[in-house]
């Protein structure tokens, strides 16, 4: 066996080499997916100083939210703006719905100075588990939407496009040669493909090495990463050593087949995420975005599409109100915690990149836990109602077996517990009463990769406090609001 400080140089030396090169042929710019389902958002304006500071060049949303994109005016960096699949059937049934919507969250911004070069039309619409919601909505809407930017004068600068996952092509042989769109939505996406192409836009795929490693336990490792499998997949005279160029070289072939060869492809999503699973941990998530990250620099693309790699990293920060219903890793995406804080190190070959940096300027509540009384007895039948409910309410996604808490013992499960419901709950006093079974602590009671986090302050976690809060109040204070603006006009 070699040196292993030698072969960490030789690594390191090749990774540079790799990005001065990047650098020479154009690598394609790298983004990020900014989602917002959190229950404490950081302030907009500090995730766009964080982009900045990281030296991401786009950013990939999946709505229109006022606060996100007044942030983002005059930033410099490139918009991927989203339409919810909710708002599909309004798209495609009213051309006026569309124009208004591209008037609002498209022309307004884009005149403000946010570059809005993409609109992202649904999300991931044909997928499987939606069984055919979407179908008769998703062409219409991108129809409508593509004729509203033109109206708005904007055909030329904002394209349309529409994220979708991987699924909609396959590959019966598993070779990418042999890849073709779904069946059943054959004759859709070859419609979608040939408005994409007519107006200038591009496919967006969502990639997922990692789904693929949770459905299938047989599934090999080492495919879903980049440093060569052991079981490559020969497809006539190309070896493919991993699964990101067998599978976007499935969709380059399924394009190809249909007369559509050079339409220009977007990797609207991929990613590793860091809890919740025994495959999800910060060790695997830095290998695979990290790996990634230094096979695109290349700028060699994959055997079916050469050049720069266009793609968005899923995603930025975590999110702890997104559904749990794929797997409890769907909360924890994220490069960086909730609180801006970077995972593990990862190089992004941007200027700006010597390793993640921390958002700046984050302000906390007080450094105090709730934690289990360390007199109550395990046997007190309060307590698994009390957990469930905290849990229910809250976030425990990260307890479980080989999760970043799954070393906790049961007192220790019921403290996170408590904290997270807690802390999610602004550290209100109320919080952490569960019928007398626990009490705060300025004690941190965070152990090994388990983190007992301290929510951020109150005035970055408007939107979930006010959950919580009747309608009356709601239309008191936006009168009181309304009064307030009236006054500085």
């Amino acid at each position: 066996m070699g040196s292993v400080a030698g072969h960490g140089a030789a690594t390191a030396a090749v990774v540079l080499v790799s990005w001065l090169c990047a650098a020479a042929v154009g690598v394609g710019a790298i983004g990020a997916n900014w989602g917002t389902q959190t229950s404490h958002p950081l302030p907009p304006d500090t995730v766009v100083r964080m982009l900045k500071d990281n030296g991401f060049q786009k950013v990939k949303l999946f709505d229109a939210e006022d606060g996100t994109m007044s942030a983002l005016k005059k930033s410099g960096l490139e918009v991927m703006v989203g339409i919810p699949n909710d708002m599909l059937w309004t798209m495609a049934t009213s051309m006026k719905a569309a124009q208004k919507w591209v008037d609002t969250n498209v022309s307004s911004y884009f005149n403000d100075g946010v570059s809005i070069r993409y609109v992202a039309v649904g999300n991931e619409p044909f997928l499987e588990t939606y069984n055919g919601s979407f179908l008769q909505t998703t062409y219409p809407a991108i129809k409508n939407i593509q004729s509203a930017l033109i109206k708005a004068g904007l055909g030329n600068q904002v394209k349309v496009t529409c994220p979708l996952n991987a699924d909609v092509y396959t590959s019966p042989s598993t070779k990418p040669s042999d890849g073709d769109f779904r069946t059943d939505i054959h004759d859709l996406m070859i419609a979608i493909v040939k408005l994409l192409s007519d107006n200038g836009g591009a496919f967006t795929v969502n990639i997922y090495p990692f789904i693929s490693l949770y459905i299938d336990p047989n599934f090999p490792v080492d495919y879903a990463f980049f440093e060569g499998a052991s079981s490559p997949i020969v497809d006539g005279s190309i070896t493919y050593t991993n699964m990101f160029d067998a599978n976007y070289d499935t969709l380059i072939w399924a394009l190809k087949k249909n007369g559509f060869g050079n339409l220009p492809v977007i990797v609207g999503e991929i990613g590793w995420p860091t809890d919740g699973d025994r495959n999800a941990n910060a060790q695997m998530a830095q290998r695979f975005n990290q790996g990634f990250m230094t096979h695109i620099a290349s700028g060699r693309g994959t055997p079916m599409r050469p050049g720069p790699v266009d793609a968005y990293l899923f995603s930025l920060i975590d999110e702890d109100e997104k559904s749990i219903q794929p797997g409890n890793f769907e909360r924890h995406w994220g490069i960086f915690t909730y609180d801006g804080l970077p995972k593990y190190q990862l190089n992004l070959g941007t200027a700006n990149s010597g390793g993640l940096m921390r958002a700046k300027g984050v302000k906390y509540l007080e450094k105090k836990w709730c934690v289990l009384k360390p007199s109550v007895s395990l046997n007190d039948p309060k307590i698994a109602d009390n957990v469930g409910y905290a849990c229910s309410m809250a976030d425990c996604t990260s307890l479980g077996y080989k999760t970043s808490c799954g070393m906790l013992d049961v007192r220790g499960n019921i403290s996170y517990a408590f904290n997270n419901y807690y802390q999610k709950n602004d550290q209100d006093d109320v919080a952490c009463g569960f019928q007398n079974l626990a009490t705060t602590t300025g004690q941190d009671p965070s152990t090994g990769t388990c983190r007992f986090g301290i929510m951020i302050e109150v005035d970055s976690a408007f939107s979930w406090r006010l959950q919580g809060l009747g309608s009356n109040f709601l239309l008191m204070l936006l009168l009181v609001l309304l009064q307030l603006c009236l006054s500085f006009s």
